[in-house]
This record gives structure tokens, C-alpha cells and sequence, in this order.
């Protein structure tokens, strides 16, 4: 059982995001925010620290950086029992992250829209939530990858049955969500590039497709 103390939440589908904050929140969980998600969560009287305020430095570049800063990524991928990782962390005054609450850009609901452009279609290729998730995902011996808005109950109930630690087992569930989710998003930004290239491969070296299942 793995206490969560720290979590970072930016979410593009905000469904039950606020309750879910909330609910960390009152278990005792420092909450870390960027952009909409943070105001959305400070609107609703969740306190939240900027990422901008934790990492010292603002969203630039038209928000296309909020994330991709050693001070977020450090205290993601950190092995806990590693001294070496402790002291670095130490030196430089980094707090761990126990947990990463995001979901992507809506890159494919963005190709369905009419009139796209592909100046719009490139800004919805998401760069830092996917970095977030994998290196949780990577790390998850320690850090929750949470990128389901439907795993949010499941991971309160657990929380609250067990003093606001999560099982090994979910630790292991929530990675394997999030590199499912992550390949397939990829693969569609992949397809994507595969439609714009003006010399195009009849069989290119490599070809993947995502499916999502219906039913069962």
C-alpha cells in the first residue's frame, strides 16, 4: 500500500475532475494544477497550487510548455528507495508526485471536425501529458497514472477504505491503462501524418491501428 500525498491534475475532459480533486483534497492531498484544470479547480473552491508558482517558471510559448520542467518530471520518475535519487531530490528541493491525473488533447475529435485546418490539427497533438503519463506509467512502482475519468471512484474507494493509500495491484492496472491510451493516441497522430505526405508508401515499415472495443 502506497500513501498519496502529492498529485498533479491537467485534464482535458473534465468530467468528475472537480469532485474527484476534491475528494483528494479532503483526504489531505497537496494538489498541483496548470491551466483551465486549475482555474476550473480554484472556481470550485479547491486549493491548488499553480505549476507555474511550484516550478518558478510561467506557461510559455502559448501554453505548448507548462509541464516539461525537471522539478515535475524529477519528482515523478524518482525511485524512492534509490539513495542517490533521495539526494538529488534533497539538493535540489523536490518533492515527490504520487500521483498524475491527465488526459490528452482531443487529437481524433479534432480530425472529425469540419473545415479543420492543419494548423489546428497539429496544436492537438498533446506533448506534455503523454511525457507525464508514461514517465508515471514507467515509475509506477510508486506513482498512480490515472488518465480514466472512470477510475476515479475506484481509486476514492480505495483511499478511503485504506487511509488514503492505494494496492500494488491498482498501481499496476493504472500504468497499463495509460500505455494503452498512449499507443493508441499515438497511432492515430501517426495514421494522421501517413495522409499528409505527399509521397505516400503502399506499405509503409510500419503500420499501426487502434481499436476500441464495443462490446464484448
Amino acid at each position: 500500500m502506497k500513501k498519496i500525498s502529492r498529485a498533479l491534475i491537467s485534464v482535458s475532459d473534465k468530467t468528475g475532475v472537480v469532485d474527484f480533486a476534491k475528494k483528494l483534497s479532503d483526504m489531505g492531498v497537496e494538489i498541483l494544477s496548470t491551466g483551465g484544470t486549475a482555474k476550473t479547480l480554484a472556481e470550485a473552491g479547491i486549493k491548488i497550487i499553480p505549476v507555474s508558482d511550484y516550478t518558478g517558471f510561467p506557461e510559455m510559448l502559448d501554453g505548448r510548455v507548462k509541464t516539461l520542467h525537471p522539478k515535475i518530471h524529477a519528482g515523478i520518475l524518482a525511485l524512492r528507495d534509490v539513495d542517490s535519487h533521495k539526494k538529488d531530490l534533497e539538493k535540489h528541493n523536490i518533492p515527490y508526485i504520487d500521483m498524475v491525473i491527465v488526459n490528452l488533447y482531443p487529437f481524433y475529435q479534432t480530425l472529425l471536425k469540419e473545415n479543420i485546418s492543419k494548423e489546428e490539427i497539429i496544436e492537438n497533438i498533446d506533448i506534455g501529458g503523454p511525457t507525464m503519463l508514461r514517465a508515471a506509467a514507467k515509475n509506477y512502482k510508486y506513482v498512480a497514472c490515472v488518465c480514466k475519468p472512470e477510475r476515479y471512484n475506484e481509486i476514492i474507494g480505495e483511499m478511503e477504505k485504506n487511509n488514503g493509500t492505494l494496492p500494488e495491484t491498482l498501481f499496476e492496472k493504472l500504468a497499463y491503462d495509460t500505455f494503452l491510451m498512449t499507443s493508441s493516441y499515438d497511432s492515430v497522430i501517426a495514421h494522421y501524418f501517413s495522409t499528409i505526405q505527399s509521397e505516400k508508401t503502399e506499405f509503409p515499415s510500419s503500420f499501426t491501428l487502434p481499436f476500441e472495443k464495443i462490446q464484448d
